[in-house]
């Protein structure tokens, strides 16, 4: 019989909710079948960790003596948009340093700001009788901010596609450096273990839906950019290339640097690996065996990235079983591979979120939208200016 998400949430409220990872699920399903483990298992904590480009931070610095309507902003260095409020800045993951350039960016600002260092705050104004002060240079840190929450506007993808580079130069890219005559591959996905590869019709993630987030309970905020549900799909609904996304909202504050840290891809610029975790209730028998998908059911397309336009050839098709075995057969040659996420600290995040509901610290929300089943990704039209 189906189960609600009331009901579950009470059964963890009372201590008695049955958590599994959605690891520890495969061999459950496998063993005892899909319906008994929807009576038995109550929810399957999921986890992924990798560089996701699209984050970035909301922070309100107070007012100043005499106050100023900040129009252009630097945190040491990095520019901040500044176009919200008087004292209201976005940083964005990927801006790079005006002085250190690649090296260092909006990513290592959040990070610096998470592990309690104080950050170098510059704003200019063009002045107005009710913000008449038209420059400032201070330092900030987290305990001073009144707020300051990550905001991104695209995380957790439902699958990515796998690089590989078929040209006879070295490419510097968001994948990786990819070397070349298919000297390597790169791939980016916790696989059977990321969240929305577990719920692939996003049957119980929506906005509004409670998650992990750097290390803190956060939120599903709306769909996330370049969102694409239409995905071609295998037998198993799994997307074989990207899908869904996820925007998400939660309090810098109360993260943490072991599941939120500033990376730089070398001649490429800076970015943000993030720590998602989200828990999926096992309201049916469908969502039990959704939940046991493995890294051998999950495939994703090999992409020639020597190709500079929007449509890149494909060379192939592999599982990530077949990518984690760290050698695999592309074009007649064999090819080294190498993940960009973390496995284990994607396993890490599904076992503290077990921990955190299972401790009755965490319980699950009902999203309050689905998000949308059939979106495509438009591309930029090109019009004379």
């Amino acid at each position: 019989m189906p189960k609600t998400l009331d009901e579950i949430n009470e059964k963890i409220k009372s201590g008695q909710a049955v958590v599994v990872t959605a690891e520890e699920i495969i061999p459950m399903v496998k063993e005892q079948g899909p319906a008994r483990v929807a009576r038995d298992v109550d929810v399957v904590t999921t986890g992924t960790f990798g560089p996701m480009c699209s984050s970035g931070a909301f922070l309100n610095f107070g007012h100043s003596d005499p106050p100023i309507k900040m129009s252009r902003v630097w945190l040491n260095r990095v520019p901040a948009y500044a176009g919200v409020a008087a004292v209201d800045a976005y940083i964005g993951a990927t801006e790079p340093s005006e002085d250190k350039g690649l090296e260092y960016g909006g990513a290592h600002v959040i990070e610096d700001l998470v592990a309690g260092k104080e950050v170098e705050l510059k704003a200019q104004a063009y002045g107005t009788d009710c913000y008449p002060r038209r420059e400032i240079t201070t330092r900030v840190s987290l305990d001073t901010l009144n707020q300051a929450y990550l905001f991104n506007p695209r995380n957790a993808y439902q699958n990515y596609a796998v690089a590989a580079n078929t040209s006879g130069r070295t490419l510097h890219t968001y994948m990786g450096t990819l070397l070349p005559r298919l000297g390597n591959i790169t791939y980016c996905s916790a696989g059977q273990l990321s969240p929305l590869l577990n719920d692939p019709q996003l049957r119980t993630i929506g906005i509004g839906t409670r998650v992990f987030l750097g290390g803190a309970p956060g939120y599903v905020a709306w769909e996330g950019t370049q969102h694409n549900p239409g995905q071609a799909r295998g037998e198993n609904l799994v997307p074989l290339g990207p899908a869904g996304t996820l925007a998400l909202i939660g309090d810098l504050k109360a993260m943490n640097t072991r599941f939120l840290r500033a990376c730089t891809f070398q001649n490429y610029g800076p970015s943000l690996y993030v720590g998602v975790g989200i828990p999926i209730p096992i309201l049916d028998e469908d969502l039990a065996w959704s939940c046991s998908v493995t890294d051998d059911d999950i495939y994703s397309n090999v992409i020639d990235y020597a190709c500079p336009g929007r449509s890149r050839p494909v060379l192939g098709r592999l599982s990530y079983a077949q990518l984690r075995s760290g050698l695999v057969q592309v074009g007649g040659k064999q090819v080294r591979t190498a993940p960009l996420s973390s496995y284990a600290r994607a396993r890490e995040i599904a076992s503290v979120l077990k921990a955190w509901i299972l401790e009755r610290r965490f319980t699950l929300q009902a999203p309050v939208q689905s998000l949308p089943v059939n979106p495509g990704v438009k591309p930029l039209r090109e019009v004379q200016a």
